[in-house]
C-alpha cells in the first residue's frame, strides 16, 4: 500500500515531492515505535526511495542573465524573478514576502526562522535596485506578491502561478532571441548570483555564504559558534555591485544578440 501510494505522489507531484513525502511517513512511524505504539516495524523500510535527479550545476551565461531580465515582465512573477536573480534567495522565500519583514527605512529584509530552509533568522540588505522592485502596498494584504485568497477564511497567500508564469517568460525570451534558452529553473538565478560574485566581482566566500544563508564553510561547526557576525556593511556592499552587474547586462548582450540576429 505504501509503495502504491508513492508511486502515486511520484506521478502527480514529482520523484522530489515523493522522496519527501516518504521521508515524512517513515519519520512518522519510528517516533510511533518509540512512543510504544504496538507496530512490529516501519513498514516503509521495505519500499523503495524514488530516484531523483542529481543536484544541478547550471550557472547562466551572460547573455542568459540579459536576456532573463530583460523578458520580465512589470508584473508580480517578473518582479519576483528579478528580485531572485538581485537577492539570490530561494523562490518562495522571495514569493511569499510579506510587508512585516521589510523596514524600507534601514533597507533591510528581515527573514524570520519559520521561512528559511535552515530555520535560522536571516536579514538581508536591500540595494535601491531591488527595493524599486517592491510593488505599492495593497490594502488588506499582508504579503507582496499573490491575487487573492487561497480558501475561504484564508485572505492572505504569496504567490502561486509558477508554472504557467514561467512557461510565459520562455516563450518571451525565445521570441527576443530567436531561439529558446536551453532548460533553466529560477533556482539557477541563486546559484548564477553566487557564482558571478565570487568568480567575477571578488566576494569572499564567507560573504557569500552570509547572502546565501548557508551554514557551512566559514559558518560551520565551532567556527560558526564563535563568529556571529552578521557582514551586514560587507553584504550590501557586495549585493550592490551585483545589482550593478545585473543591471548593465541588457544593454551590452541584447545589443549584441540583436546585432547576431540582424
Amino acid at each position: 500500500h505504501i509503495s502504491a501510494r508513492i508511486a502515486d505522489f511520484a506521478s502527480v507531484h514529482g520523484a522530489v515531492s515523493a522522496a519527501r513525502a516518504r521521508t515524512a511517513l517513515s519519520s512518522m512511524f519510528n517516533w510511533a515505535i518509540r512512543e510504544g505504539l504496538d507496530i512490529a516495524a516501519n513498514p516503509v523500510l521495505g519500499t523503495n526511495r524514488p530516484t531523483q535527479p542529481g543536484s544541478r550545476e547550471r550557472v547562466l551565461t551572460e547573455t542568459e542573465l540579459s536576456a532573463i531580465w530583460q523578458a520580465c515582465g512589470d508584473d508580480d512573477y517578473g518582479r519576483i524573478v528579478r528580485l531572485l536573480l538581485l537577492t539570490a534567495q530561494r523562490r518562495d522565500e522571495v514569493g511569499s514576502m510579506q510587508w512585516a519583514e521589510i523596514d524600507t527605512s534601514s533597507g533591510l529584509w528581515k527573514l524570520p526562522s519559520a521561512r528559511t530552509k535552515n530555520r535560522r533568522e536571516h536579514s538581508l540588505p536591500l540595494v535601491p535596485a531591488a527595493l524599486a522592485l517592491l510593488p505599492h502596498r495593497r490594502n488588506g494584504r499582508d504579503f507582496l506578491f499573490g491575487d487573492g485568497p487561497r480558501r475561504c477564511g484564508d485572505p492572505h497567500r504569496g504567490f502561486s502561478g509558477w508554472s504557467k508564469s514561467k512557461t510565459a517568460l520562455d516563450a518571451r525570451i525565445a521570441e527576443a532571441l530567436g531561439k529558446p534558452l536551453p532548460h533553466w529553473t529560477v533556482h539557477d538565478l541563486r546559484r548564477s548570483a553566487s557564482t558571478v560574485m565570487a568568480d567575477r566581482l571578488g566576494v569572499l566566500p564567507h560573504i557569500v555564504e552570509a547572502i546565501l544563508n548557508h551554514v557551512s564553510g566559514h559558518r560551520a561547526g565551532v567556527a560558526g559558534v564563535y563568529n556571529r557576525a552578521r557582514y551586514a556593511a560587507e553584504m550590501r556592499g557586495a549585493l550592490e555591485r551585483w545589482a550593478e552587474h545585473v543591471t548593465a547586462l541588457p544593454a551590452q548582450k541584447l545589443a549584441h544578440v540583436d546585432t547576431a540576429g540582424a
